[in-house]
This record gives C-alpha cells, sequence and structure tokens, in this order.
C-alpha cells in the first residue's frame, strides 16, 4: 500500500520530480540483477568441467619437457559461500605454480588434516604414494582420475626430488617424509618391503583425520569412478580388491566372501573411518614394525582372517571378519581388476560389464612389464616423443596359419609350435628393425596356454580365459631385458621396441600417422619385383624374398625420413646380416628376450625355456629340464 501511494505522489508532482524518482528505481533494479548475475556466475564457473585441468600433450611446460599438462585458466570471480570440509577445495585441479615461484619449505607439504582437508569431497579423499622412479606411473594415474573430473585424491611423495617434480605439474602432494631412494626398488627387496610399512603408517594416520580412505598403488589405473559404487556399501568398515580369478558373481555386486580363495589384494582398497577400521590399522601396523620379514599383504590377509564371518546379515555380501565385529566387502575381480582378469581373462567383457579399475598384478616383466601391459591397452600417458622415436617405426603383419592356433588339443605341445612359429617372425622382424636402425612395433602375441607361477593344467578351471587367447608380451618375452640398456661392444646395438596398439593409438601424431610406407615381398624374377627398383608405386614398395643386407639398404635407405615401414610380411624376408661378428652381437642380444612358459604339473623343475633360435636344433621339443644341469636360459 505503502509503495502504491508514493507512485500516485509522484505521478502527481513535477515532471522533473517525476525523471528523477524513475532514474533512481532503475539504478536500483540494475544494481540488483548484477550482484545476482554476479554471484550465480561464480557457482557455475567453479563447478563447470570447463574449468578441469587435465594433462595435454600439445602444450608443453618450459621447465619440464618430460610430461606436460596444460597452464589452468585463471578465473577472477566473486567467491561462493563456504561450503565446508565436505567439498572439494576450489582450486583447480592441477594448480601449477607460477614459473618464478619458488619452491615452498617442505613443512609446507606436511600430511595434515588441513591439507587433506582442502581436497576432500563428500568426505572421501583418494590416495596413492609412491617414490620418482614411479613418476610416469604416477602422472598416469593423475591423468586418468582428472578425465574422470575425479578432483579428491593426494600424492605421497617418498623422496624430495618426486614432491618437487609434482609441485611443478600443480599434482597436489604431500611429503611423506620417507627420504627414500629415487630408484626402482624392485618386487620383493627390503625396500619394496619398507614401501609397504610406509603404506600402512599412512593409512593409520589419515583415518583418525575422520574421513574415508580409497586407498592405491600407482601400478593401476582408474578406468571409471569408483566413488558411487563405493557408497552403494555405507556400511562396510573396509573393502578391499583381490586376487580372485574364478567369478562368484556375474553381476556387478560384491564378491561372494566364503566362495573367494584368493588372497585380499592391498593395490586397491577402500577404508571408512570407524572404530574398527582404525583398530585394524593399527594392529596390522604394529605387527609389521615388530617383524620386518612380514609381507605387508600377507599381514592384511593374516589379520583379517583371525575371526572371518558370518555374513553381517541374510541380504549382505559383507562379512564380519578381524576382531569379529569389522565389516568387509571383497570387490569383485571383473571390474576391479587384476592383471589377469583384465589382460588375460578379459572378464569383465564376457560379462558385459564395465571395468572401474585395473591393477598390473600377475605380470612377468617387473616394471617394464607393466608399463608396457598399460601402454598395450592403452592406457598409459606417454610423452608425444615417445609416438615418434629417432629413425621411425617398423612394424609387420605376422602369419599364423589356422591350424596351429586351432586345431587339436590345447596342450603344452601346441601352444609351443605356436609361440615358436610367432617367435621366428619377430626374430627376422628384429633383425630387420636392427639393420635399418628401427624402433620394432611388436605383433599383437597369440597363446593357447595361460602361464603362472605354479603348476596348472594350461587353464584354471572356473576362469574365464579363452582359447587361444591374446596373451600379454611378458608371458613370453622378458620386457625387461628387452628395453634394458646392454653394452654395444657385446650385444651389438640397442633394438627399441613399441607395443603391438602404439598406431592405433589416439596420441600418436599426425606427422607419424601420415608418413607411411607398405613393403610387400615378392619372388624375385616376377613384374615389379626387381631388386634393381627403388621405386614405389601407389605407396608401397616391391621387396624380394630372401633379401640380403645390401638390398635392404639399397631399397630402403631412400626412405628413412619415412616414419612407419609397415612389411605386409617378414617370413624369409631378410637372408641375415653380412658382418658375420655383428650377427654374432645380435644373437647374443636377443637370445637373451625369451622367457620361460610355467609349469608343468607333477615334474620339479616345471617350466619350460623358450628359445628364439629353436629352429637351429635339431629334435627340439617343449620339455621342462631334465637334470639340474639343464635348468638354465638357452644362452
Amino acid at each position: 500500500m505503502a509503495w502504491r501511494n508514493g507512485c500516485e505522489e509522484v505521478a502527481q508532482s513535477k515532471p522533473l520530480f517525476l525523471t528523477i524518482y524513475t532514474v533512481v528505481i532503475i539504478g536500483i533494479v540494475v544494481s540488483f540483477f548484477y550482484v545476482f548475475s554476479a554471484i550465480y556466475s561464480s557457482n557455475s564457473l567453479l563447478s563447470s568441467p570447463s574449468t578441469v585441468t587435465s594433462f595435454s600433450h600439445d602444450n608443453q611446460l618450459p621447465r619440464d619437457q618430460t610430461f606436460n599438462i596444460s597452464q589452468p585458466e585463471v578465473i577472477h570471480n566473486v567467491p561462493p559461500p563456504s561450503l565446508g570440509p565436505q567439498h572439494v577445495s576450489t582450486k583447480s585441479i592441477l594448480d601449477v605454480p607460477p614459473l618464478d615461484q619458488k619452491m615452498p619449505s617442505l613443512e609446507t607439504f606436511r600430511l595434515t588434516k588441513e591439507l587433506v582437508q582442502k581436497r576432500v569431497k563428500d568426505n572421501v579423499i583418494i590416495v596413492t604414494f609412491g617414490n620418482y622412479a614411479f613418476m610416469d606411473f604416477i602422472l598416469t594415474w593423475v591423468k586418468q582420475l582428472t578425465d574422470l573430473e575425479v578432483t579428491n585424491f593426494l600424492v605421497g611423495a617418498m623422496d624430495t626430488k618426486l614432491l618437487e617434480a609434482l609441485y611443478l605439474k600443480g599434482v597436489p602432494v604431500f611429503d611423506m617424509g620417507s627420504h627414500m631412494s629415487t630408484v626402482d626398488v624392485g618386487w620383493g627387496s627390503p625396500t619394496f618391503h619398507k614401501m609397504g610399512r610406509e603404506k600402512v603408517i599412512l593409512i593409520d594416520s589419515i583415518l583418525p583425520f575422520g574421513y574415508e580412505l580409497l586407498m592405491c598403488d600407482t601400478d593401476m589405473v582408474w578406468l571409471k569412478n569408483p566413488l558411487p559404487y563405493l557408497a552403494r556399501y555405507p556400511e562396510a568398515d573396509v573393502l578391499t580388491s583381490s586376487d580372485q580369478l574364478i567369478p562368484t558373481v556375474v553381476d556387478d555386486s560384491l564378491e561372494v566372501w566364503n566362495e573367494v580363495s584368493g588372497a585380499y589384494n592391498i593395490g586397491i582398497f577402500h577404508w571408512r573411518p570407524t572404530e574398527s577400521s582404525k583398530k585394524l590399522a593399527k594392529q596390522w601396523k604394529e605387527m609389521l614394525l615388530a617383524d620386518d620379514k612380514i609381507w605387508d599383504q600377507n599381514g592384511f590377509n593374516d589379520i583379517l582372517h583371525k575371526s572371518l564371518g558370518p555374513s553381517v546379515g541374510d541380504d549382505s555380501a559383507l562379512v564380519y571378519a578381524f576382531d569379529g565385529n569389522l565389516k568387509l566387502g571383497i570387490l569383485p575381480a571383473s571390474i576391479f581388476c587384476s592383471g589377469h582378469t583384465y589382460f588375460v581373462q578379459a572378464m569383465y567383457q564376457q560379462l558385459g560389464l564395465k571395468p572401474y579399475a585395473v591393477h598390473t598384478t600377475f605380470q612377468y616383466g617387473g616394471t617394464e612389464g607393466k608399463r608396457h601391459r598399460l601402454r598395450e591397452a592403452m592406457l598409459f600417458h606417454d610423452p608425444p616423443e615417445y609416438y615418434n622415436p629417432p629413425g621411425g617405426l617398423l612394424s609387420f603383419k605376422p602369419f599364423i596359419p589356422k591350424s596351429l592356433l586351432l586345431s587339436g588339443e590345447h596342450n603344452v605341445e601346441s601352444h609351443f609350435a605356436l609361440v615358436n612359429y610367432q617367435i621366428k617372425q619377430i626374430r627376422t622382424a628384429l633383425a630387420i628393425a636392427s639393420l635399418l636402425n628401427r624402433t620394432l612395433v611388436m605383433p599383437p602375441l597369440w597363446c593357447r596356454i595361460d602361464r603362472l607361477w605354479y603348476p596348472h593344467p594350461g587353464i584354471l578351471e572356473g576362469t574365464l580365459t579363452r582359447q587361444p587367447f591374446l596373451c600379454p608380451l611378458d608371458h613370453v618375452f622378458e620386457v625387461n631385458v628387452m628395453l634394458k640398456k646392454l653394452p654395444e661392444e657385446e650385444f651389438g646395438p640397442e633394438i627399441d621396441i613399441r607395443e603391438y596398439s602404439i598406431l592405433d593409438n589416439p596420441s600418436l601424431p599426425l606427422e607419424v600417422k601420415n608418413s607411411w610406407l607398405d613393403v610387400q615381398l615378392c619372388r624375385e624374377g616376377t613384374p615389379d619385383c626387381d631388386a634393381s627398383n627403388n621405386t614405389t608405386v601407389g605407396g608401397v614398395l616391391k621387396l624380394p624374398k630372401h633379401s640380403n643386407e645390401e638390398t635392404f639398404m639399397k631399397l630402403l635407405s631412400p626412405f628413412k625420413d619415412v616414419k612407419v615401414i609397415k612389411f605386409s610380411s617378414v617370413q624369409d624376408a631378410f637372408t641375415g646380416f653380412t658382418d658375420k661378428e655383428r650377427e654374432m652381437k645380435f644373437r647374443n642380444r636377443i637370445k637373451r628376450y625369451v622367457g620361460i612358459w610355467c609349469c608343468v604339473l607333477d615334474h620339479d623343475p616345471g617350466h619350460i625355456y623358450y628359445d628364439m633360435y629353436w629352429d637351429e636344433k635339431p629334435g627340439w621339443k617343449a620339455i621342462p629340464p631334465q637334470t639340474p644341469e639343464d635348468d638354465h636360459p638357452p644362452w
């Protein structure tokens, strides 16, 4: 009523006052609209996916060319109301410091509740840790999470070199105070066990902060945001991954606990800050600190199995464990995958599920083998130069007769017949790559039976392993040896390799994709198969079979700047090196590239050595060593 009376009074007043009154009202309305828009815009920008900073291979940081991330946008806006500790910090996901900023003191990176609180979202923090040797694994881990728009993570640095490197890339990092070596310590070493104890100490330190903790090893990657899945089981004190190889469920529910025979795996596990879980962490830590011979994972399994069962309820997948009060759930191995359920069985695929994670367990090539597996699956993030090596790439199309893949029983003999047929082609391709100074793209490798550490009938009963199956390179080849720097005076020139999937990788640069030469083998004397002709027709070069070193160099040297040379086949392509000393060094090198298959039932030892030159040994058979003197690699 007062507002209406005011308007009537203005209408009856002089025009000048009417004009002034109108301007004032319009000004108030515009000011209100501007303030409201600024606040709404601020909240929208902070929640928009467009503000998420992720790794990029296109924009490199001037201070570090080994791995690249894009600089975060600087957004100036009205700060939103405080959201409290249950929400992620409003800083960019990767907060890259200014180039001229000095490295803060180590005290700044000390693990505190306040530091964790800055990254927490919905009361959950995701943590991994490692030393500088695992820098590329950590960056891959971070990249996968940021691509999924998961922001509530922290990385623990076990040495100051890693701490500084991650800080300069904007990765949220804290100092574990471990003063650890920066090199790869190797599985099972005393330093490896020290890392395990550091993990337990870390869990015991974070849980009292009151946040849920998803603890991960660095040799795993996230494929899907796991947090909604974990939230489905709010009653669980601990949810752990496992080494289970036989599915106990065919959907995405937790494993049936009393059907799980595989060990609980501590590479991926989720802790809620309950009294039971804190008690478990404390006792686990005390157990490991009291006896440095206990492997952390074995200790975890032992302590949980002190009391296991019954189920928490009739319809619950959780089980009482540890002290009879802790509620435990076992994550399904079909979607929280091990190196076997993902790379060998492809269990998730056969069950029609989407995996959340893959952990590079069940492999035989050390740290290099883990990298190679992730690269084969196009899950590892390498810098641009990895995809464009000096000298270019060499690939070939392997040929495998149908009978070797499918005919007869799947047994040791048929498996070795199949693998040896492939080894011979790879041997030739390695020689050509060495001759042309190119990096060899290893072909996909087929196996008929599985490889494990213990005797088995070829395929474990109950698993979903198909026969034949595309097997990881480390099932046959010693990937860590292939990528090791061996002395040239003894082993000849280095031969670099890449994974079979690299030419299909979206990260392959256009300059590599668009620089291609196809080489087709032909029979000498047939049309267009003349060693004196080094021209190409339609991007195809004809190369006579059984060519020597001189012919290879003559026909292919003009194409040294071509990024990819692809052979339609390498069977009967190369007769060998002219220089016999080089030939000897080459043979000395690649003999070490193959490993063992394991293991035959009812025989000790049960392993069988692969042999790069099996075809030069009349009567060669796929049998384990018959005497202790025979138990050595074939070099």
